[in-house]
């Protein structure tokens, strides 16, 4: 029997997902991790990205976070984001045309805070756009 772990992904509406997993991929700022039970305790801020974790019957489950907090104890991972969805659930067109509105108000450069604004949103909608690819290239 395959050792486990338990992982909450929870968003600031709702807890996205809770469950018993084998391993668990998230993209921390230094990079991706990937971790498995017994994973020594880690916190570490999360970019925007798709989580991935597999349970017991090795299925893939994937999500996406618009950035947040990792919290690895030895059998629990927490992962809290302000915005949190299954991948499936991500709608493309929206995140193309949220790209584009970003550029848009870049190029605009009305003031520093609408350009840190944009920055983000642009950051955010790369992100939904690589996780859509990600899966399609897997199935």
């Amino acid at each position: 029997m395959a050792m486990t772990m338990h992982v909450d992904i929870v968003s600031a509406e709702a807890e996205i997902f809770s469950g018993t997993v084998t391993q668990v991929f998230a993209p921390a700022e230094m990079g991706e991790v990937g971790i498995m039970p017994r994973h020594a305790p880690l916190i570490s801020k999360l970019k925007p990205g798709e989580i991935r974790v597999f349970d017991q019957d090795g299925e893939e489950h994937s999500f996406f976070v618009n950035g947040g907090i990792l919290e690895v104890q030895p059998h629990v991972v927490t992962i809290l984001s302000d915005t949190a969805m299954r991948a499936a659930d991500i709608d493309e067109a929206a995140a193309l045309e949220a790209k584009a509105r970003a550029e848009a108000a870049m190029s605009e450069k009305k003031s520093d805070l609408d350009y840190a604004r944009a920055k983000a949103e642009l950051v955010e909608a790369i992100a939904q756009i690589e996780t859509i690819k990600k899966i399609r290239n897997r199935k």
